[in-house]
This record gives C-alpha cells, sequence and structure tokens, in this order.
C-alpha cells in the first residue's frame, strides 16, 4: 500500500537497531507498535518477540492490524474467495458509487467503485449471518483496501483524485492474498485510540513510536479508506468527499511537543525508539531535549532517504531526506 511514511524499506534498520540497542531477548519482549499504520513495523517483529501491542487513531489502520497482528489462526483464502463469489443479496446500497463516482469524486471507476460496494456488503452479511468469524472479518476487509488501493486513481493519497483517470486505475479491482505471519500461541492486543491516554493504560519492554512529523493529518489524506472500512452513513464533504476525522495534536506545531512530552512520560516502557526525520515540525534539538530528561538519550541516522514519492515534484523540495531513529533507555 502507498502510504506517507511508510517503514516497509527501512524495516531493516529499525529492527536491527532496536536489536541491537536492548539488552535483553527479543523473544522475552512486550513490543508496543503505537502508531502502527500498515503495521510494518509491528509485521517485522511479529514473529520475534513474546508479544505485540500495536495501535492507531485511524480505522482502516485498525483493521489492517487486526488482519496482520492480531489474528494468529488459519486463514483458507479460497474457501473464503468463494464464499464472496456465490454470496448473493438481493440487493446493494451503492453506497460510495452514489455518493463519489456519480458525484465525479474519480478516486475509482464506475466498475470498481460498483465492485468495492457489492464485496462491502457481502462482507457485512456475513459477519451479521455469523458465516464468518471475527478474524475472517477483518481478513476480509484487509484483502479488499489492500487490493482496492492498488487500482485507486490518486497521487498516493486520497487528499484529492486525479482529474484523469491513470493507467493502473483502470484495471479491474482483483482479490487477491494477502501473507499473514501465524505465530501460535502468541497474544496480541489491537487497539483503535489516541496515543497518549492509551500509554497510560499499558506497559511492556520495547516502546516504538512513528508518530506523524508534519502538517499532514492522515485522517484527511486516507479518509475514503476509513469510509470504505467503516461503511456507515456519513455525509462526504466538498469536491473530494471528505469525512469527519481525527485530528492528532502530533501535526500541530503548537502542541507536538507537548504531545511528545507527555507520551514519553508516561510510558512504562524500559527501552523507547522514535522514527522521525529532519523536515519534521520537532527538532532534533527540541527531541533531544525531551528523550535526555528521562534516560539515557542516543540516536542513529539513515541518511539520503527516498521522501514519499508524491511530494517529488514540489518546488524547493530535495528528493531524500535523513531518516533518525531517537533512542531512550528509561
Amino acid at each position: 500500500m502507498n502510504y506517507i511514511g511508510s517503514k516497509f524499506k527501512l524495516k531493516d534498520f529499525i529492527f536491527e537497531n532496536i536489536k541491537n540497542n536492548i539488552d535483553k531477548d527479543l523473544k522475552d519482549c512486550i513490543f508496543c507498535d503505537m502508531f502502527a499504520g500498515t503495521s510494518t513495523v509491528g509485521r517485522t517483529f511479529k514473529d520475534k518477540v513474546k508479544q505485540i501491542i500495536s495501535n492507531d487513531l485511524e480505522y482502516y489502520a485498525y483493521v489492517l492490524a487486526k488482519c496482520y497482528i492480531g489474528n494468529n489462526s488459519n486463514i483458507d483464502f479460497n474457501r473464503l474467495k468463494n464464499l464472496i463469489e456465490n454470496t448473493k443479496l438481493e440487493k446493494y446500497r451503492y453506497f460510495l458509487y452514489d455518493n463519489y463516482w456519480r458525484k465525479d469524486r474519480l478516486y475509482f471507476t464506475e466498475e470498481n467503485y460498483r465492485f468495492i460496494d457489492e464485496i462491502r456488503e457481502k462482507i457485512e452479511y456475513l459477519k451479521v449471518n455469523n458465516l464468518i468469524n471475527e478474524e475472517e472479518y477483518f481478513y476480509l476487509l484487509t484483502l479488499l483496501l489492500e487490493n482496492a488501493d492498488k487500482c485507486a486513481n490518486t497521487a498516493s493519497v486520497y487528499g484529492s483524485f486525479l482529474k484523469e483517470y491513470k493507467e493502473n486505475s483502470l484495471k479491474k479491482i482483483q482479490l487477491n492474498n494477502v501473507n499473514i505471519k501465524n505465530v501460535k500461541g502468541q497474544n496480541n492486543l489491537i487497539f483503535n485510540e489516541n496515543a497518549n491516554e492509551l500509554i497510560t493504560k499499558i506497559n511492556g519492554d520495547i516502546l516504538y513510536l512513528d508518530p506523524p512529523y508534519n502538517n499532514r493529518q492522515y485522517g484527511a489524506n486516507y479518509h475514503l479508506l476509513n469510509t470504505i472500512a467503516l461503511y456507515d452513513n456519513l455525509v462526504p464533504k466538498g469536491k473530494t468527499g471528505l469525512r469527519d476525522y481525527n485530528k492528532s495534536d502530533f501535526c500541530k506545531k503548537t502542541e507536538a511537543y507537548k504531545a511528545l512530552y507527555n507520551l514519553i512520560k508516561n510510558a512504562k516502557f524500559n527501552y523507547i525508539f522514535m522514527s522521525y526525520n529532519d523536515e519534521g515540525i520537532l527538532s532534533l534539538g527540541e527531541i533531544k531535549n525531551i528523550f535526555s530528561e528521562f534516560g539515557k538519550y542516543s540516536f542513529v541516522v539513515k541518511e539520503g532517504y527516498q521522501r514519499f514519492k508524491a511530494d517529488n515534484n514540489r518546488i524547493n523540495k530535495k528528493n531524500s531526506t535523513n531518516e533518525f531513529l531517537h533512542i531512550l533507555i528509561k
């Protein structure tokens, strides 16, 4: 999935530096991924730690975490795909088709909007009628989100759509399988909460933070994924069909310092690691001030990391950035 701040290309860098900066066997550790996003980092650590705590304020990210991190059962892809294909409803709501395609909100083609509507309604029907369990429900939602995103007519984010359909968006959505690590006996915890509220209720060994680093609000940039996942009765607003969304303090210059300070202060974890680049709202000095107050602070840096591609054509913007991993031993 194309994603702002995705740590897919950095996952080995993050893993090696976390492993090398703790004096405890990972297999004995509770690992918390507080801003999970697409669960890339959580997936990297899932089969290497005792337990994962995963959290994200956005519902679509919660769905992905329920599938990739929370699920440790055997999923029969072929059975579920056949179940979806053979389920026929008497009537479809076609919410997305009516509210987006017919309003010239060209995130998807007409065919793909109708396909998403039909699959989404079938998934809900199967759940309500107890034909699938909770793990299968979130797996099917993830299947739909991941595969629909491959055909989205956007410049990687859903803040707006392209005026003309790009080549990839003209393809019909296919429900291809997704890979899940099945770790027997692992009881992971998945949350959909504000990080600063959740941190007061949990504890563990390793806390990994990947907060928003600029003023982009994820709820706005991925609003359509939330709508597909929730499939609720919202009234889309404006040209882009925006929904009401959560606003993170980490995206606000006036609030980010306080939000990070309180998060670190309240964290009941011995090892804290935070990904943040050199173009973030918070400066290196501000982060050092916060971390140093609560223990031994250091950092490592990945230089020349390619920036998110949707930004590459912006005037006066460089093509790469430096990605810092801030380290606190509390």
